[in-house]
């Protein structure tokens, strides 16, 4: 351990957990694999510019009438033709993992060889056709890595086009070759002053420079008849090198070609050797060995890895548009039948009644607050529940808070207003124990930091007329949204969360009753064992036992509450990080529900899919729209991209404007919604993947304390400021309820005693 001046012991810098990092590891490797991909495909760094001939005053007169294979090595190039009666076809621009298969074919068929001029990228993403080149006696030269034209690159250019190109090869066939044909390249008479320096700067490398004698211009694709005419020999008997291509487009025409042209010269008494072959000169080829052989492999295995990964990334994002599209048309759909549902049941509470056949909810509510140091927003939540329109008596329930919020509720001497206190044992037991005190059957519970209407309470209830309801979910609202953060997550409440849950409403499979603002039976609760502590999500985790146990879950539009959300982003973290990792825990609970029958059955076969699917896995996945968009704004084709990506962004905002519209918000806020999208999502991502990796790994996730500021009044927007008195503890309950009939398994009632001390180490806030 390390000491202090004054040989004090330091303590030891604390580690962060692995599975804090891996997340941005594994986005480090996916913008690495992309990048790889990238470079090997020649989206970046790429030159497509091709020099006009220019004057030839520096060539020396031999070469331009020399023969087209050039070693320049020396002090004095020399020049060599091909003997009579030999042709050495040549490949440019390959390996092509259509075209170049059938030709190996066609040359082995008529029993030639040829020499391919291959390219550094082609070659590390097809090296098993390289390697077939080598062992079906082919010879193989660098045609460069990027195929640029080298008279415009500077001599360091030169080296790492050549050097990488020897490193694809060496990783695919385990050899280098001395061979070389420059990109652009003709006869040896165009040589000119502007690509005589090339050949002299690759000569010095140790390289031969094959050029040609007949070029078949196949690449035009002119027809078989054309290419054969114009690789035959010039003179009769004559030799040559022939230029043809084995990549670049349809090359069916070049296959066809040597179907017909090979045979027709044997007849003549031709053979087709290879270069060196018939050159009378050694192989180019040089076995490679050791680290130099090694590093081809690993160079070559990384480029078919990053070819694998973009693949996949491509499917991902395939299937990412599908759900991000299926999502936005299943939420619009069913969201407009919510929003018609909705309208006729409030003519109807109009007219006399919330359920068709029955009268309005007016029974006493009580509400349950458990608060862990709260004392900056605590007042203010009470506060706004005094000022609701329905009788309601209120249980605080102090989770062993230290900043004095017990206090703080019990001097406001609020009429109706109760104050429980337990040692710190998290949200579940603390909601347990306040259901142990409660009065009333009809069970209201916020948060401390959030602050009702005056009609939230009443608007919350009503569907409780309906006697198979068994919890109803609350309309949760950003209040403190003036800054960007807070903005940002009011779209996502407006758009994402109370969209779904029209969605799951209209599906009858509502996942999550919000714990900012939520009611229940409370002997539904006791017959599902009461709040849960085996999640972290205990609100997901009941709702999702209510259904299971055949009660209907339902969504109150009007029931607002204004809630303050996280005002950082190490803040924002922490919550979706628990919020994330509660609800696949919850969805793996529950997984049985998949295979049972019944509303348990339907739950299992409709709701957890669409969880899974637009919780878990489709927020996974996308984050690749931004990262594509990147990719090929980077590297092209930048205005499709740019368009795609636009379109994607206004399918958003149409979604967001109709969920403002349905909630009455202003249209403002939206204007941050491409930010948003950049920034936001990406932060959802990487906490859905450390939640993935902490459910994998096996790690326990603590509860985290958000920070608190109190911002939201007691009287929130369009409230009237005035109080109402409160209904007094021990007001008399109502008839008992009807619970729905059903057939699945009851609990036995509520736990022994939910005040146990909470199982899970280190929970240390409500």
């Amino acid at each position: 351990m390390r000491r202090g001046p004054a040989g004090a012991r330091r303590p030891k810098r604390p580690r962060l957990p692995l599975r804090y990092l891996l997340p941005s590891v594994l986005l480090a490797v996916v913008v690495v694999m992309l990048l790889l991909r990238g470079y090997v495909h020649s989206e970046f760094l790429a030159d497509h510019r091709v020099r006009p001939p220019a004057a030839t005053g520096t060539v020396p007169q031999k070469v331009l009438d020399g023969g087209p294979v050039l070693d320049a090595r020396g002090s004095e190039p020399v020049s060599h033709r091909v003997p009579d009666r030999n042709i050495v076809l040549t490949f440019d621009d390959g390996p092509d993992p259509e075209w170049t298969p059938k030709i190996l074919d066609k040359l082995a068929q008529h029993g030639a060889h040829a020499v391919f001029f291959v390219t550094g990228t082609m070659t590390a993403r097809h090296p098993d056709l390289v390697r077939r080149m080598v062992e079906e006696g082919h010879e193989v030269g660098l045609h460069t890595f990027n195929h640029p034209d080298l008279s415009y690159q500077p001599p360091d250019r030169v080296q790492r086009e050549l050097a990488q190109s020897q490193l694809a090869l060496a990783g695919a066939a385990g050899v280098h070759t001395s061979l070389f044909r420059p990109p652009y390249s003709s006869t040896a008479d165009a040589l000119d002053d502007q690509s005589w320096p090339v050949v002299r700067e690759v000569a010095r490398r140790g390289y031969i420079t094959a050029f040609i004698d007949n070029d078949s211009e196949d690449w035009a694709r002119p027809g078989v008849d054309e290419i054969v005419r114009r690789s035959m020999p010039r003179q009769p008997g004559e030799g040559a090198v022939v230029l043809m291509h084995d990549s670049g487009g349809d090359r069916s025409q070049t296959v066809a070609a040597l179907d017909r042209m090979i045979p027709r010269l044997q007849e003549q008494g031709y053979a087709f050797p290879r270069l060196t072959e018939a050159l009378g000169a050694p192989s180019p080829h040089s076995a490679v060995y050791g680290a130099r052989l090694w590093k081809g492999k690993a160079f070559v295995a990384a480029v078919g890895v990053s070819e694998g990964v973009t693949g996949v990334l491509v499917w991902a994002l395939v299937v990412a548009g599908v759900l991000v599209i299926a999502r936005f048309a299943l939420m619009l759909a069913l969201s407009a039948v919510h929003a018609g549902r909705a309208r006729r049941r409030h003519r109807g509470a109009r007219r006399g009644g919330a359920h068709p056949h029955a009268p309005p909810v007016t029974e006493p509510v009580t509400v349950l607050v458990p608060a862990f140091d709260e004392r900056e927003c605590i007042e203010n939540t009470v506060r706004s529940l005094a000022a609701s329109d329905h009788p309601l008596e209120v249980i605080v329930i102090d989770d062993g808070s230290s900043d004095g919020t017990a206090q703080i509720v019990e001097s406001l001497g609020l009429p109706g207003v109760r104050v429980l206190r337990q040692p710190n044992s998290g949200k579940p037991v603390a909601l347990n124990y306040g259901l142990q005190h409660a009065s009333h059957e009809l069970i209201v519970m916020m948060d401390g930091d959030t602050v009702f209407e005056p009609s939230t309470v009443r608007e919350l209830v009503q569907p409780f007329a309906d006697p198979r309801v068994g919890a109803v979910a609350g309309n949760a609202k950003v209040g403190n949204r003036q800054k960007l953060i807070g903005a940002w997550q009011h779209i996502e409440y407006v758009m994402g969360f109370n969209l779904d849950r029209r969605m799951y409403d209209v599906l009858r499979c509502m996942p999550t009753i919000p714990g900012a603002v939520g009611a229940f039976r409370r002997s539904a609760l006791w017959r599902v064992g009461g709040m849960s502590d085996d999640t972290l999500a205990e609100d997901t985790d009941v709702t999702m036992a209510l259904h299971r146990d055949g009660w209907q879950v339902v969504y109150a539009e009007r029931a607002r509450a204004w809630t303050e959300a996280p005002q950082t982003a190490r803040q924002l973290w922490s919550q979706r990080y628990r919020w994330s990792y509660g609800t696949m825990q919850a969805i793996w609970k529950h997984r049985r529900a998949v295979v049972e029958r019944g509303p348990s059955g339907h739950f299992g076969r409709v709701g957890l899919p669409l969880v899974s699917l637009f919780t878990v896995f489709a927020p996974l996945l996308a984050p690749l729209i931004d990262v594509f968009l990147v990719y090929g704004l980077l590297f092209g084709p930048t205005l499709r991209t740019a368009g795609a990506w636009l379109a994607v962004l206004a399918v958003q905002g149409l979604c967001a404007a109709y969920a403002f519209r349905l909630d009455g918000e202003r249209l403002t806020p939206l204007l941050t919604l491409p930010l948003q999208q950049l920034w936001y999502r990406q932060l959802m991502y990487m906490v859905l993947m450390q939640s993935w990796i902490t459910a994998l790994t096996g790690g326990r996730l603590k509860w985290q304390k958000l920070r608190r500021t109190g911002q939201l009044g007691a009287a929130p927007p369009g409230a009237p400021s005035d109080t109402r008195a409160l209904t007094p503890p021990g007001a008399p309950l109502s008839a008992t309820i009807a619970s729905p009939h059903h057939t699945t398994r009851v609990h036995a009632g509520p736990r022994a005693d939910p005040r146990r001390p909470d199982s899970s180490s280190g929970r240390t806030a409500t």
